[in-house]
């Protein structure tokens, strides 16, 4: 059977803008074509279950602490080096993709933290899940980047940034189901068993890998440069002298905006059970506004990339974080409500800063080195900005919690400085 997509997918994204069927609400969606949708569902679907399987750690996090005895320093390093080794999965996966092709890239990364996951639910001891962990960080790693690049190269310049950003809000929905599930299975098994559970669940994953093996394919242009190209995907390329500056300040971007958003990730079901005393049914409940707030804001924060530009987009939102991470762990005790409400604009500040970062590392890099260089610089940000969850941990046992939380505003502030580098790239074609 013939996989050539049919000839509107290969409209390009100037001509695509012009149709007047793919302005409104949902004229991105339809601008991407057929082929293009099937592809931004694979990301979809892949990126919600890698935010899925991330957050099985987060939310068992105070039963796993118990189970092996563990203090809060060796609690947050499970997820300093979850995000160590994805810088080197999701640096790798970045150069299998530009040579192999995105969708053979995405399935590999796909498969990877789904079996990983799973084999943390059989860990023995601290220092075998330690090792599981870090293996699932290689798959983790990798999903985003390459899911991000395959559908940025279907989308329309027009459209790149609220495109991208609606698979960014596939990871609040990934979150969602996992607070859900986390909420089900701790009502009705005990501790001990229930952290287990939600690991063995992050099998679900490879249902979509036979779904993906079948149904979607990499945009034509991509191919096309991919087979006639004789620069492939490799470290080197991104370290020239004309992409170096790009490289080095993309990274910077992306450590503080993760660092930032990492420290909320981690600690905060901790921070809702330990300092503020929720149950297990309180902390879903105060969860799903803060995930709320974050799906929301993916959407928002792609439209707006749109509309202000990639780097207003980051640099109003930055700000926005930081003051929001300031107000949400200086709640005085007792002030639940209070806690509830903010849990929402929290949630949709960190996350509307994601939202351009798909289109935005697409367009600074050519269709040869774009998966390498995205690859790169978002996974060395989630490398270096993993020190900033395991700083929390160890200040949390003379701050408390909430006021380490603090730490991570600085992150906000390293993104806002890092724009200064890096040119504004809305309306860029992608060749």
């Amino acid at each position: 059977m013939s996989t050539t997509p049919p000839p509107q997918a290969l409209v390009t994204g100037s001509q695509a803008g012009e149709l007047s069927d793919h302005d409104g609400a949902l004229g991105w969606l339809r601008a991407l074509g057929p082929h293009g949708r099937r592809a931004f569902a694979g990301a979809f679907g892949g990126y919600a279950l890698d935010s899925y399987d991330y957050f099985t750690l987060p939310l068992s996090m105070v039963a796993l602490a118990a189970y092996f005895g563990l203090d809060s320093g060796q609690t947050g390093l499970f997820t300093t080096v979850t995000l160590v080794v994805s810088a080197v999965g999701g640096a790798l996966a970045g150069v299998v993709a530009d040579r192999v092709g995105r969708v053979k890239a995405l399935m590999i990364t796909v498969i990877t933290y789904a079996v990983f996951t799973v084999a943390c639910g059989f860990a023995p001891n601290y220092e075998t899940l330690l090792v599981f962990r870090a293996l699932q960080g290689l798959g983790f790693g990798g999903e985003w980047a390459v899911g991000a690049i395959l559908v940025a190269e279907y989308a329309s310049a027009k459209h790149r940034g609220r495109t991208l950003g609606a698979i960014q809000s596939s990871w609040a929905v990934g979150w969602a189901l996992a607070a859900i599930v986390y909420t089900l299975v701790f009502s009705f098994a005990g501790d001990d068993l229930a952290w287990r559970i939600m690991f063995w669940t992050g099998a679900l994953p490879a249902l979509l890998v036979i779904w993906m093996r079948r149904r979607v394919h990499d945009a034509p242009k991509a191919v096309a440069v991919r087979e006639h190209s004789a620069q492939k995907g490799s470290f080197t390329a991104i370290f020239k002298p004309g992409l170096l500056r790009t490289t080095i300040f993309a990274g910077l971007l992306s450590t503080g905006v993760q660092g930032g958003y990492y420290t909320l990730a981690t600690w905060v079901p901790t921070y809702l059970k330990s300092d503020r005393g929720l149950s297990v049914v309180g902390t879903g409940g105060y969860l799903t506004f803060l995930i709320s707030g974050a799906f929301l804001g993916y959407l928002t924060g792609g439209y707006l990339t749109d509309r202000l530009g990639r780097r207003r987009n980051i640099w109003l939102f930055a700000l926005l974080s930081a003051v929001c991470i300031l107000a949400y762990a200086n709640i005085p005790d007792g002030a639940n409500t209070l806690l509830l409400v903010l849990g929402f604009p929290l949630g949709f500040c960190m996350s509307a800063i994601f939202s351009g970062f798909g289109s935005y590392l697409s367009e600074l890099y050519p269709t040869a080195v774009r998966g390498t260089g995205q690859g790169f610089t978002y996974n060395t940000g989630r490398a270096v900005g993993a020190v900033f969850p395991t700083t929390v941990g160890f200040l949390a046992d003379s701050w408390g919690v909430g006021g380490a939380l603090v730490f991570g505003a600085i992150g906000y502030g390293i993104a806002a400085l890092a724009l200064l580098g890096l040119p504004e790239t809305r309306g860029k074609e992608l060749a």
